[in-house]
């Protein structure tokens, strides 16, 4: 499905695929009417969120799950199980979903499946996108990423979903109207916060110790008032000095550009600063995601955040752990012949992941990542992955 930009694979696969392939068809389930209303395809995706399943990993996998993952059936899987358990003395890993797809309603779908997880049930959820600007998936989130995700998670028994953004490629109001975002909200019954319009109360500052924040930065309280927050972001590089935006560099949107009545620019400190990559990975102590997905069917490679080298990547993740997402994603765009900053060097020492290690932030070494994944087709990407994880 894929085009790699990686050589010398095919030997590897093969044995991988002697190990056994998974067969079997699930008749695949119709969406809700509003789906259809918003001119959006999701007929394709399975209907069984919130129950965990996985594959192993091949027998290099740096980690193994600690309980045994009862099954349930995929949308083009027969049940499976792990029966993977911990060696002596390893250390609790994060579990990252791994879904190779181009389908992305049923990524999303099983890549939910997989974590077994629900942090949403009864809930007001706070929904943050990537609405950077209007231009196409990966420039910003597709719609069928959120649009799956609003109804998985009202499936999950979600309250009120509040989708939330702040643009700083455009006019938040004209990125969302371009991206058919209210025309959407309208059709599947969530509601829009258009952070830009948020009044002085209506921020906290934060001032994390150590901070590279001259006065700490305005976080949105509505965001950190829900129930439950939920990002989803896409894979890409960065030109403008993040040198890549996945689950970290995604909170920026949650941050103010100004405060009303405050003239001060806090954006223009954080792009000015030659500790911008630091600082990002500062804003992510403000909150705790409740879920993270990635949508990395497709990728930019160079350029970014709007546009740029554009490839085909196939991958959806999904967690919560926003070091171990990044590092993941780090390792998806070098494997997908990514030639940035984000290529050298040790993925833990990139400075976005290094430092949200410093604040606690999530694991601190790769080997305390768990891929799962739905088939054999994402366990041997996984496997492909993971040995670039695996060098640090």
């Amino acid at each position: 499905m894929r085009t790699p930009n990686t050589k010398n694979l095919i030997n590897r696969r093969g044995l991988l695929r002697m190990a056994g392939t998974f067969g079997g068809l699930a008749a695949l389930s119709s969406f809700l009417e509003a789906c259809s209303k918003a001119g959006i395809d999701l007929s394709s995706a399975s209907s069984t969120p919130g129950d965990p399943t996985a594959v192993p990993l091949p027998a290099t996998s740096t980690s193994t799950l600690y309980d045994e993952i009862p099954p349930t059936v995929l949308a083009d899987s027969t049940p499976v199980q792990s029966s993977a358990v911990p060696t002596a003395g390893e250390s609790v890993v994060s579990r990252v979903a791994f879904v190779n797809t181009d389908n992305r309603s049923q990524g999303v779908r099983k890549a939910i499946n997989l974590l077994g997880i629900n942090p949403v049930a009864g809930k007001s959820v706070f929904l943050k996108p990537n609405f950077n600007s209007a231009d196409p998936t990966p420039g910003s989130t597709h719609p069928e990423v959120l649009s799956t995700l609003v109804l998985v998670m009202k499936e999950m028994g979600a309250g009120i979903i509040t989708v939330g953004d702040r643009s700083g490629m455009g006019n938040t109001q004209q990125v969302m109207q371009e991206l058919g975002i209210f025309k959407m909200a309208e059709n599947l019954g969530f509601e829009i916060m258009n952070l830009e319009n948020l009044q002085k109360d209506d921020w906290v500052i934060v001032n994390p110790t150590a901070s590279h924040w001259k006065t700490g930065f305005p976080f949105a309280r509505p965001c950190l008032e829900a129930g439950a927050l939920v990002q989803t972001c896409c894979l890409k590089t960065h030109r403008y000095g993040g040198h890549f935006t996945l689950s970290l560099k995604n909170s920026v949107g949650m941050v103010a550009s100004s405060i009303p009545t405050d003239k001060y620019d806090y954006m223009n400190e954080l792009h000015t600063s030659r500790h911008q990559r630091l600082m990002i990975a500062e804003i992510n102590t403000a909150y705790t995601p409740d879920l993270i997905v990635l949508d990395g069917v497709e990728a930019f490679i160079s350029g970014g955040p709007d546009n740029g080298q554009k490839v085909s990547s196939q991958i959806i993740l999904a967690g919560t752990d926003r070091i171990a997402i990044d590092a993941v994603g780090v390792a998806l765009l070098r494997y997908h012949g990514c030639q940035t900053e984000v290529a050298k060097g040790k993925i833990f020492e990139q400075e976005q992941i290094a430092r949200a290690v410093e604040l606690g932030l999530g694991v601190d070494s790769p080997a305390k990542i768990q891929l799962l994944t739905p088939d054999q087709d994402s366990a041997d990407y996984a496997e492909e992955i993971n040995s670039i994880l695996s060098q640090g």
